[in-house]
């Protein structure tokens, strides 16, 4: 059996003021940082072959951070894609170091002309169903954005051709992202329906454990 497991992030400086984030490169806030402990509790005994995340920096400070409260060895940062893969070539990896893949295809969905913008005062200005349906929906994209759907459609070839290769090798993988390019995991995994999924939240450290057969069929799933 292989282990999928699913990380969003801690609370980032954003999630605390109630911001769209997206694609903007925000920190974890005070609280977020104090949400590792609780976590890394969790993944201290689970024996991880490697990580995935993407290059936003509330996700690869949530990595660094939990691999240095659970003492694993240190990280080295593999970029998947444009000069970071290219340059960047580490090719004596070994046991003394723990691979952590980055590709932005993990990043957040990109929220558009609402990035930056208070989700109370969009309300206000647009009403609270429509902000909810540029939120939450499958296929409704907010003003200059990705809907979900365009977020899926980035992150499944993406699981695909990574991740799924290190599953079916048995292999036991995490993956630190945001909320929404792991709502799109999990749609693709659970094979949740359209509308299923508009009801779907993660909240930040939330922890998400899968089993997957030798098929990569879904056997087991817990919120840890």
């Amino acid at each position: 059996m292989s282990k999928l497991y699913l990380l969003r992030h801690f609370q980032s400086q954003w999630n605390k003021e109630n911001r769209f984030t997206g694609w903007i490169d925000v920190p974890l806030s005070k609280e977020g940082k104090a949400q590792v402990k609780e976590v890394a509790k969790k993944i201290a005994d689970i024996k991880l072959d490697s990580i995935y995340t993407s290059p936003l920096n509330r996700n690869q400070n949530s990595v660094l951070r939990i691999l240095e409260e659970i003492g694993l060895k240190y990280p080295i940062f593999i970029h998947l894609e444009g000069k970071m893969k290219e340059w960047g070539r580490f090719i004596e990896l070994n046991k003394e170091y723990f691979p952590v893949f980055v590709s932005e295809k993990l990043n957040e969905r990109y929220y558009g002309k609402l990035q930056g913008l208070n989700k109370e005062e969009m309300m206000k200005k647009y009403g609270k169903e429509k902000v909810q349906l540029w939120r939450r929906s499958f296929s409704v994209r907010p003003p200059g954005g990705e809907s979900l759907k365009d977020t899926l459609a980035r992150v499944a070839p993406f699981y695909a051709n990574y991740i799924k290769k290190d599953l079916k090798e048995g292999k036991t993988i995490l993956v630190v992202a945001s909320g929404n390019s792991l709502r799109a995991l999990v749609k693709y995994v659970e094979k949740v329906s359209d509308e299923e999924i508009t009801k779907y939240e993660i909240p930040p450290a939330t922890l998400i454990q899968y089993q997957l057969d030798k098929d990569l069929k879904l056997q087991y799933k817990k919120v840890l």
